[in-house]
């Protein structure tokens, strides 16, 4: 069953989208887990692409589960760089390093 985007999932993935701290990435899995709809990444990656609609979240720290920035968002690099995000030598972000661990955030 598709999950169908509404103002309320909206702004739940924003959200969670707007605790991760600076110096810190998530996947879109990640995000998709912390609200409940663990096989809806797809989703949060659609609303991240409307978020400027919305307001003002760090959506530059959300990347793909390997550490891939977004192809059509080309300063999101820069941004992650500026914030401290380490990235390999294949140009993905090092999320062994600088992925968000929310669980230890929230306790």
């Amino acid at each position: 069953m598709a999950a169908k985007m509404n103002e309320e999932l909206i702004y739940e993935i924003l959200s969670a989208v707007e605790e991760i701290p600076e110096g810190r990435v998530a996947s879109y899995g990640q995000i998709a887990r912390l609200i409940g709809r663990d096989k809806n990444a797809r989703l949060v990656g659609r609303v991240l692409g409307l978020a400027e609609y919305y307001g003002d979240y760090p959506c530059h720290r959300v990347v793909d589960h390997a550490g891939r920035t977004a192809v059509c968002f080309a300063e999101q690099k820069s941004r992650l760089l500026a914030e401290g995000i380490v990235f390999k030598e294949n140009g993905c972000v090092d999320m062994k390093r600088c992925q968000w661990e929310e669980a230890a955030a929230e306790s």
